[in-house]
């Protein structure tokens, strides 16, 4: 037996990697690279389905890690009973903070400036002048405030907001003032301006922005979620986009992809672009070092970072 690490990444392409571990590269292909027995640290391919990623996992015996390529990990959680006792479930905080941001604070302006109209226009070879809200003045809510919530905020300091309020599970105290509990949510909605959802996909997230948390939103106040599909009803938003009420940006749908025909697609005051908060330029040299650090810890027996889940615990 070896203590073999799968990776979606060929190995010469990371520095500074441990000896002493195999080292088989696997990005989701049908045919596994070896026996997935003998595999310790199991890095989940990138972008791939969640029916690729469990895939090898019942037979993973003897892995001690899974590490995610991406902050979430609800793709990987179903699998998490296949795994022995002790194994840790890590992700891969930080690497998408600086990409994810600027996308939202990208659809946050474009939403509020027109932009896709002003492109459709071009089109047709059409002007359309006119005024078009700012977002200077506006007040922002950011719902779930991690390092992601933190970089969007981050972004949004140069362009003079009214306020910013930041709602996390708990309430503690930042460089930047307070994270209120989620408890308080209902009473900030109706002061924001823009909304902003990053928090992460969970039992107690799951459906969170319904039909009464729409309803709290201030009329002509934006939706972005940059953060799981299943965080929003669609077919609550859905109702009040139509009533032109609320607009939205949305970089995760539910369902998703979003098929062809669907009334997203059309609804009035939405944009959507297609789950790309993340990957970009930015992406690789982040994810590799974070392969690298995680891989010298490991070997080393040090803690590991953002471990999020330890089997049997």
């Amino acid at each position: 037996m070896t203590d073999d690490v799968w990776l979606p990444f060929r190995a010469e392409e990371i520095e500074g990697l441990p000896e002493g571990l195999g080292y088989r590269f696997w990005d989701g292909d049908e045919d596994f690279p070896a026996d997935p027995a003998d595999c310790v640290f199991y890095v989940v391919p990138y972008m791939k389905s969640g029916e690729v990623a469990l895939r090898p996992l019942s037979a993973m015996t003897s892995v001690r890690v899974v590490q995610t390529l991406s902050a979430g990990i609800d793709h990987v959680e179903p699998g998490l009973g296949l795994l022995p006792r002790g194994a840790r479930l890590c992700n891969a905080a930080g690497v998408h903070d600086a990409s994810t941001a600027e996308l939202a604070l990208a659809l946050i302006l474009a939403s509020l400036r027109g932009i896709p109209d002003f492109v459709r226009g071009q089109d047709r070879e059409e002007w359309r002048a006119g005024f078009r809200p700012a977002l200077a003045d506006k007040s922002v809510l950011i719902v779930g405030y991690g390092s992601v919530g933190a970089a969007i905020e981050d972004r949004l300091a140069p362009f003079e907001l009214a306020r910013v309020a930041r709602v996390a599970r708990r309430e503690r105290e930042t460089a930047r003032g307070l994270v209120h509990p989620v408890s308080r949510l209902s009473e900030l909605l109706p002061g924001a301006d823009v909304v902003v959802l990053v928090t992460p996909l969970t039992d107690a997230t799951r459906g969170l922005v319904d039909a009464e948390f729409l309803a709290r939103m201030k009329d002509g106040a934006l939706l972005v979620n940059m953060a799981r599909g299943g965080v929003v009803d669609t077919k609550a938003l859905l109702a009040e986009l139509q009533t032109g009420r609320l607009t939205a940006a949305l970089d995760v749908t539910d369902p998703e992809p979003l098929p062809a025909g669907h009334p997203l697609w059309h609804a009035p005051g939405v944009l959507i672009s297609p789950h790309v908060g993340g990957p970009t330029s930015a992406f690789w040299p982040r994810a590799k070092r974070l392969l690298s650090a995680q891989l010298n810890r490991f070997a080393r027996g040090e803690p590991l970072e953002n471990v999020v889940r330890t089997t049997g615990s």
